[in-house]
């Protein structure tokens, strides 16, 4: 059974001070426009991830997201982001959690929603 980790807002929050994790927002676009983003936040909609994390693809090569970082998925409310930090882990990720809550437990947390 794959185990995945899950974080809650204020522990990524933290992480993100640091700079120890590249946070991911995967919620779809129009998600986005009706609730704001997550200042900082990249933005892979689910059903680009396998394709735009994929290590030779140019977000690695131009520095926009760092491999050598934890991936902090979230989603709306914390199922997506659970499901696809299960599939990424059985496709070898090995430093990936998610956000317990999603953009909710965010939007009452320290980020910035922009």
């Amino acid at each position: 059974m794959t185990e995945i980790k899950t974080i809650n807002a204020d522990e990524a929050y933290q992480m993100v001070q640091e700079n120890k994790c590249n946070l991911i927002d995967i919620r779809e676009l129009d998600e986005l426009e009706m609730a704001g983003k997550v200042e900082g936040a990249n933005h892979i909609p689910m059903g680009n991830l396998e394709i735009i994390l994929d290590p030779n693809n140019d977000v690695f090569k131009n520095g926009q997201i760092d491999k050598n970082k934890e991936m902090v998925l979230f989603c709306a409310g914390g199922i997506r982001s659970e499901m696809s930090v299960k599939s990424l882990i059985e496709k070898g990720f090995k430093n990936i959690s998610h956000i317990e809550g999603g953009f909710g437990s965010i939007s009452n947390s320290s980020f910035k929603i922009i």
